[in-house]
């Protein structure tokens, strides 16, 4: 089982996270943010990786540290998991529709960690996350996961549906990359080699 866990504790933010790649998309999930939790909770369940995260943060000042620093333990966490990355399929990709909302995302676990964001809201805020911090968090986890991410809403209007469809194109083309191919052995999937 490819299983790992994060404890993360700095002034701002104490982190335990511990995710299954090979799970059913069981999750346990408190930031203390509730939209965030919700949009986790997307990730882990349409990705199919079982993920518990607890995060105590400085939620007086503001969601800045706890967004970034629970991407930060989620991405080092999937790396972890990931180990050497043996035999996995690498890349990627899915639309997810939502009602009027339509986001394309594709990624590939090349350890070379990159944000392309083509995203874009009308509203500061959802619920109690600014939504300022969704591409900071997308961004903080595909340095840590060490993903090349391109996420790109190609339309919508409600910001809650553009912000759900781009986790749930995230949860979709992570699954696909983190499966293992049959066809692939234990090959690291690479022709360097390594990744």
């Amino acid at each position: 089982m490819r299983i790992a866990t994060i404890n993360r504790s700095t002034a701002e933010t104490r982190i335990d996270v511990t995710v299954n790649l090979d799970g059913t998309g069981v999750y346990a999930i408190s930031t203390g943010i509730g939209f965030l939790d919700h949009m986790i909770e997307q990730l882990s369940r349409h990705g199919l990786i079982d993920i518990d995260l607890k995060v105590a943060g400085d939620l007086h000042i503001d969601g800045h540290h706890t967004a970034e620093d629970s991407a930060l333990a989620l991405g080092q966490a999937i790396a972890k998991a990931l180990g050497d990355k043996r035999g996995i399929r690498r890349y990627g990709d899915a639309l997810s529709p939502m009602d009027e909302t339509l986001t394309r995302v594709a990624l590939d676990i090349s350890g070379r960690p990159w944000l392309v964001w083509k995203t874009q809201f009308t509203m500061t805020r959802l619920g109690d996350l600014d939504t300022e911090l969704i591409e900071h968090w997308f961004h903080s986890f595909a340095q840590t996961a060490g993903l090349t991410l391109h996420v790109e809403t190609l339309y919508g209007q409600n910001n809650h549906h553009i912000v759900e469809s781009a986790f749930k194109g995230l949860a979709r083309s992570l699954r696909a990359a983190v499966e293992i191919d049959p066809r692939k052995g234990d090959a690291i999937p690479s022709t360097k080699g390594m990744l």
